[in-house]
């Protein structure tokens, strides 16, 4: 007989570190809602190697999406985000590269005017999990969820060697840059194997990583997944 399973994605996985996130506690009293573009030319001022890292990535600073009377706007123009001292700053970098990244603690970043300093770094190496979740992905204005979705299994199966199964793409949101607005989609990819899982972690989907997109973060699981996500 024979007779083969689906991976147990509950045993230890033991994945390759050669890109990992790290994070900095930061003391930042307000931020503009729409900082990628200002927040990825700071690092990139503060860390010269930055730009040229093909892997390496800024995350946006995220606070809840809602809490004590502030929902977080669709419209992000003249709006601003108000950072907890929880709240961190993460980046994703080549391993190779943390002993420079760490010198930025005890730094401040200015983000186009807005003070954003660092302290407290910590390495976060990536896990298996078999559902990822990147905010922000590439897509074009005009490209329609069907398509947005294929595309997106093409890249995976080229990145990743793998044949999506399950995918979701969620919000539309739009990223101002000097050379006009990005649009963006939230996806989600599940049911995914430990190898899969991982380098699509690390390696990313689409451009953009300097400003977030393409960046995926493991994900409790499909049925977390609010309908707005």
């Amino acid at each position: 007989m024979f007779w083969q399973e689906d991976e147990d994605k509950t045993l230890p996985y033991q994945a390759s570190d050669d890109v990992l996130d790290v994070s900095f506690a930061i003391a930042c009293k307000q931020l503009p809602l729409d900082h990628a573009w200002d927040l990825a030319q700071a690092v990139q001022q503060a860390l010269p190697w930055f730009a040229d890292e093909v892997v390496a990535g800024v995350h946006p600073i995220h606070v809840a999406e809602s809490g004590n009377g502030w929902e977080r706007p669709d419209d992000a123009s003249n709006q601003f985000l108000l950072p907890s001292r929880r709240t961190r700053m993460f980046l994703r970098i080549p391993k190779l590269r943390i002993p420079e990244t760490q010198a930025l603690s005890g730094t401040t970043l200015d983000v186009n005017g807005y003070a954003v300093g660092l302290q407290d770094m910590k390495e976060k190496p990536f896990v298996h999990t078999s559902v990822i979740f990147a905010r922000y992905v590439l897509s074009d204005e005009a490209e329609d969820e069907n398509s947005f979705l294929q595309r997106m299994a093409e890249e995976v199966k080229r990145v990743a060697d793998f044949k999506v199964k399950k995918m979701l793409c969620g919000k539309s949101h739009a990223l101002r840059t000097p050379d006009g607005v990005l649009h963006t989609r939230h996806l989600m990819i599940a049911d995914l194997d430990s190898d899969p899982s991982i380098r699509l972690q690390q390696y990313g989907l689409g451009e953009g990583r300097k400003l977030g997109c393409g960046l995926f973060m493991p994900h409790k699981g499909i049925k977390t997944l609010k309908p707005t996500e």
